[in-house]
C-alpha cells in the first residue's frame, strides 16, 4: 500500500474512532468530565470524544500509551496533549528527533510528530486510568487495524504495563508471532514480536516522573534505542 493510500486509510480509521460509542462506562466518563471540570479548566469546551491516533503513514516508531488523560487529550482533543505526561513524552520525543517541537499544549500548536505515530490502545479516559477487560477489548481493534496500515513501522513503544500488554494482544490478533512464555513488561525491556521490536518504558505520567522512578535519561534511552533498531541493517 502506498503512503498516500495509508494516509486515507488511516484517516477514515480516526473517523470512525471519533465516533465510536461501544463502551457505556467510558461514554458516561468522558461527558461527566467536560460538564465538570476542574477549576483550571473551567470555561473551557471540552472534546470530550475518542481519539485518533496523530503522526505520519510512513511512521517507523509507533509509540502506545494506555488511554487519553480526562482533563488532557479528552479536553484538547489531541492524544498527550495538555497535561504533564505530555510535558514528559513529547519533550523526550523531540530530542530524539521524533518531534519537530517539545511542548504539547492544544490542538494547533504546532505540533509535527515525525517518522512516527502516537497511539493508545483504549481511546477513551477511563475511570481511575483502569478499562475493564471488555473496554481494552473493544478498543483494542482500532490499534491492529493501525498496526496493518503503518506498514513501515518496525518499532512499537509500549508506555507502561497495560500498553505493553495491548501492544502483544493487538500483534497476536494480526497474525505475528508472540514469544511464548509471553514477554514480560520492564523499563527496558525488549522482545520481537512479529514483524516488530516491541521496547518498554514506564509511562510518562506525575507518579513516575516526580517520584524519580522514570527520568530523563531513561526515556531518552528508550527512544535512542527505538532509533537503532528503525533504522538500523533489516530495518527496511
Amino acid at each position: 500500500m502506498s503512503a498516500v493510500d495509508a494516509g486515507q486509510e488511516l484517516e477514515a480509521l480516526a473517523v470512525e474512532v471519533e465516533g465510536c460509542r461501544r463502551c457505556p462506562r467510558l461514554v458516561e466518563w468522558r461527558e461527566r468530565c467536560a460538564a465538570d471540570p476542574p477549576r483550571r479548566f473551567q470555561g473551557e469546551t471540552y472534546w470530550a470524544r475518542p481519539l485518533r491516533g496523530i503522526g505520519e503513514a510512513t511512521a517507523r516508531v509507533i509509540v502506545i500509551g494506555l488511554a487519553p488523560a480526562a482533563h488532557g487529550g479528552n479536553r484538547t482533543g489531541r492524544l498527550f496533549t495538555g497535561d504533564r505526561s505530555a510535558d514528559w513524552l513529547f519533550a523526550a520525543m523531540h530530542r530524539a528527533g521524533y518531534a519537530n517541537q517539545p511542548e504539547s499544549t492544544h490542538v494547533g500548536d504546532g505540533l509535527r510528530v515525525l517518522d512516527a505515530y502516537v497511539t493508545a490502545v483504549n481511546r477513551c479516559p477511563p475511570p481511575e486510568n483502569k478499562p475493564t477487560p471488555v473496554e481494552r477489548d473493544n478498543c483494542l481493534p482500532y490499534l491492529e487495524r493501525e498496526l496493518g496500515l503503518l506498514g513501515d513501522a518496525r518499532v512499537l513503544v509500549a508506555l507502561g504495563s497495560f500498553a505493553w500488554d495491548g501492544a502483544l494482544r493487538a500483534v497476536r490478533a494480526t497474525g505475528g508471532e508472540v514469544p511464548r512464555p509471553k514477554p514480560r513488561f520492564g523499563h527496558g525491556a525488549e522482545a520481537q514480536v512479529g514483524r516488530w521490536a516491541l521496547l518498554g518504558c514506564f509511562h510518562p505520567s506525575q507518579q513516575n516522573t516526580f517520584t524519580g522512578r522514570l527520568t530523563e535519561e531513561m526515556i531518552d534511552d528508550v527512544f535512542g534505542r527505538a532509533r537503532q533498531l528503525s533504522e538500523g541493517p533489516g530495518a527496511g
